[in-house]
């Protein structure tokens, strides 16, 4: 080097900075993300929920078993049916927003009481839990704020995996609000510092494109002091808003493409997860109408999925059978595809593709997404590569050199 040493300690002080504030910022992705959000009102919460849906998801796959099968194969379906039996909710949602709406402030306060009992009484099955309350919204901020202090009051405290969902954001400042709710909650009820989290509900244009051109939802989550867990993209109020006629709302319209893929930009390594929206059609009505939904849900859980949502709203029992068949079928085929390449990799061979460190960490992470969700079991996976144990693969996940 012939630059002079304060240069270059003044360059290297300044990288170091960069990748501090960076490594704040975009800490990496978190495991464990459920691949649904059951939402229920909250006037219907009970313990019994998680029994009720996966009895009444059961009954819809018998039925509808030959279509299953015909969609996703025998291994698959028989998967589906042992996890509707044994754990067929992974995160729910007792809802005090739209599917519950405006009720009297005893009613509702009742209501809010026994949802946090219930919260605290879920099998350890269902692995996240919470409420969707109103809107932090001039009309609605006293009784969304009343809900969640009446929640944890029913729970005695902070329930196990527990989250709150916020509606209706718009602005920035309602990322900092939201904040400043849980620190007050926290101080007021004695729970402990940053005990609450909460996750926010992407179904307005304004949360995409600010008056100002920028994209307020990478700052959504920036200003969230690390409480904020997910962000969920509400299907019908953001198309609406957007004009679309409703024969033409669903998950799959370009304007709920390009919102999510701003979302997805926007979460990317922040530790904070993308969780797609809900489609309204259940599968009721005839024979043919239930195949018909049942199909298309598959459909549209299975397109989510390629595109790296891995997660989704469910509105009714019915929906978990699809949710789980098109879940396992994807990571099953995904397996298929990386655990070659991932031995491979790990044998340092050649083949068709040359794969990088942060191509082997994709491979790994879609394999221990399939593992999470129980699409295929760890000696599914050594029997494909042998070297790829678990410890291996979040080793390959987190781009360390696995210790073989």
């Amino acid at each position: 080097m012939t630059l002079p040493p304060e240069t270059l300690n003044g360059i290297e002080s300044r990288l170091q900075a960069i990748d501090s504030e960076l490594l704040r910022r975009y800490p990496g992705d978190r495991p464990g993300q459920p691949i649904h959000t059951a939402y229920v009102s909250g006037a219907d919460a009970s313990v019994d929920t998680p029994r009720e849906w996966g009895s009444a998801a059961l009954e819809l796959a018998e039925s509808q078993r030959e279509l299953l099968v015909e969609l996703a194969g025998e291994e698959v379906v028989a998967r589906v049916f042992e996890t509707l039996r044994e754990r067929p909710i992974q995160d729910l949602r007792f809802d005090f927003e739209d599917g519950y709406g405006t009720r009297p402030d005893d009613v509702e306060d009742a209501a809010a009481l026994n949802a946090g009992a219930v919260l605290k009484a879920l099998p350890a099955e269902v692995r996240s839990r919470g409420i969707r309350t109103k809107g932090l919204t001039t009309l609605e901020w006293a009784r969304a704020l009343r809900t969640l202090e009446k929640v944890l009051e029913g729970a005695g405290g902070v329930p196990e995996g527990f989250v709150f969902t916020v509606p209706k954001i718009r602005h920035v400042e309602q990322a900092d609000l939201t904040v400043h709710v849980c620190e007050a909650i926290e101080k007021a009820h004695g729970l402990p510092a940053g005990s609450l989290k909460f996750e926010l509900q992407i179904e307005s244009p304004q949360a995409i494109i600010a008056a100002d051109g920028t994209s307020p939802v990478s700052q959504l989550i920036q200003r969230s002091a690390g409480r904020a867990t997910g962000l969920h993209y509400g299907t019908y109020d953001y198309s609406a808003a957007l004009g679309i006629a409703p024969k033409f709302q669903s998950l799959e319209h370009p304007v709920a493409d390009h919102a999510k893929a701003v979302m997805q930009a926007a979460a990317a390594t922040t530790g904070v997860w993308v969780c797609d929206g809900s489609t309204q059609v259940l599968p009721i009505g005839t024979e043919e109408e239930v195949r018909a939904a049942v199909s298309r849900h598959f459909r549209l859980v299975t397109r989510s999925l390629e595109r790296g949502y891995y997660q989704g709203w469910d509105m009714g029992a019915g929906h978990l059978v699809t949710r789980w068949l098109a879940t396992f079928a994807f990571f099953r085929e995904g397996l298929g595809v990386a655990a070659p390449r991932i031995g491979r990799y790990l044998d340092r061979q050649g083949g068709a593709v040359m794969d990088e460190p942060a191509t082997a960490q994709a491979l790994a992470t879609v394999v221990l997404r399939g593992l999470e969700c129980g699409a295929f079991d760890p000696a599914d996976v050594t029997a494909i590569a042998p070297k790829a144990s678990v410890d291996v693969l979040h080793q390959l996940r987190e781009r360390k050199i696995p210790a073989l």
